[in-house]
């Protein structure tokens, strides 16, 4: 195979689009459109990746998905098709989200959770990718892992885990 298969997209499950798409505005500051209101709604974080000198490179950033569960589009069946509820015995797929210079994982938690998320975890830092991280589910199961770069010297505070 001469050029690997592209991921282009990630939709998120939700029984409520609409209720969704304010969660992520706010949580994460991402443009949200209805592509039709109610039943799927493109997210578009905006701008492009970063490269080292802080610029934006050439490469957007992936744009991500809602949908309603009750009728998951696109679907040949317009009815959509069953099952028709969220998933929530077990683990599901994870989003991690680079946090920006710009935020900070302690405001993202507060928002999420004084909006229904569930807090996962909080204060870790992982070696193995040098990063700093918590983790929270949304009020419809979904599961964002948050990541700031440890760079050159990570400093790890006083009573975080590690691994």
């Amino acid at each position: 195979m001469a050029y690997p298969n592209t991921l282009i997209f990630v939709d998120f499950a939700s029984t409520d689009p609409e209720a969704a798409a304010e969660f992520y505005a706010a949580v994460f500051g991402w443009d949200v459109e209805g592509r039709p209101a109610g039943v799927f709604h493109r997210i578009v974080p905006g701008q492009n990746f970063q490269v080292d000198d802080g610029s934006q490179g050439p490469t957007g950033n992936l744009h991500m998905g809602i949908y309603n569960v009750a009728n998951a589009r696109p679907h040949p069946d317009s009815e959509g098709a069953d099952p028709r509820t969220l998933a929530t015995d077990g683990r599901t797929a994870r989003a991690w989200v680079l946090v920006s210079d710009d935020d900070s994982i302690v405001r993202i938690l507060d928002e999420a959770t004084s909006r229904g998320a569930e807090l996962l975890w909080r204060d870790h830092f992982w070696a193995e990718f040098n990063g700093f991280n918590a983790a929270f589910t949304d009020p419809w199961g979904n599961v964002f892992v948050l990541w700031v770069k440890g760079g050159d010297d990570p400093q790890i505070p006083e009573g975080w885990s590690r691994e």
